[in-house]
């Protein structure tokens, strides 16, 4: 039996071709109180109706996909003032593009066979506006930025993080290597809030969405090592 849905619950928009992943979704996502489903679509090419529509907070988005695929349909979602925060859906040693999607604003990505009761938890994060990704899945993702263009990367990174006076580009690294906001002020020395400043500012000067782009910047900019 579903779970009593909250007021104010979490809308989620499932986006995935494949009718079976849609209902198991569905179903996982029904029994917490907290999160409700809103809709679900088969291609990319629906969303922008699907979240004209019903507002969701949180859509999880799948790669592959026919006719719009998940890469082209987070890209033109998340371009849009007030988007919905987007949870990709990868098997991720497949997926080589899934950081195509953290830089179109993606605020991380879940494997299609991460356990229940952690998508549940994944999206009640993203909904709170912090990213899904844990330092370790971090590394595995700044791995991959590696393999193809690092020169002109790096260059164009560094440029952006000069335009950072000295203590947001210290919070940007700490963020890059995966430090929470406790885990920040910590290491440098300052409040909570004054971390939470220095990001939005981060974000703001570098016109990023999320925490995730800012530790992908870092890590472009060879200051990860």
């Amino acid at each position: 039996m579903a779970a009593v849905t909250e007021p104010g619950a979490i809308g989620v928009l499932i986006v995935d071709d494949d009718p079976l992943v849609r209902a198991g979704l569905v179903m996982m996502l029904g029994g917490a109180p907290d999160v409700r489903v809103v809709g679900e679509a088969g291609d990319g090419s629906k969303v922008p109706a699907l979240v004209a529509e019903h507002s969701p907070d949180v859509v999880l988005m799948d790669i592959r996909m026919p006719v719009v695929d998940g890469l082209a349909a987070t890209e033109a979602l998340r371009s849009r003032p007030g988007a919905p925060e987007v949870i990709v859906l990868t098997t991720f040693d497949a997926d080589r593009h899934v950081l195509r999607a953290l830089r179109a604003g993606a605020a991380g990505f879940l494997l299609k066979d991460t356990p229940p009761w952690e998508i549940v938890d994944a999206v009640r994060q993203v909904a709170r506006g912090l990213p899904v990704l844990s330092p370790a899945v971090t590394r595995r993702l700044m791995a991959r930025v590696a393999e193809n263009g690092q020169d002109e990367r790096r260059a164009s990174a560094v440029v952006r993080l000069e335009s950072l006076n000295a203590r947001e580009r210290g919070v940007a690294l700490e963020v890059g290597r995966g430090l929470s906001n406790a885990e920040i002020a910590k290491a440098l020395h300052i409040s909570v809030p004054t971390v939470k400043t220095h990001v939005s500012s981060v974000l703001t000067k570098l016109n990023l969405n999320n925490r995730v782009q800012i530790a992908l910047l870092v890590h472009d900019a060879g200051l990860l090592g």
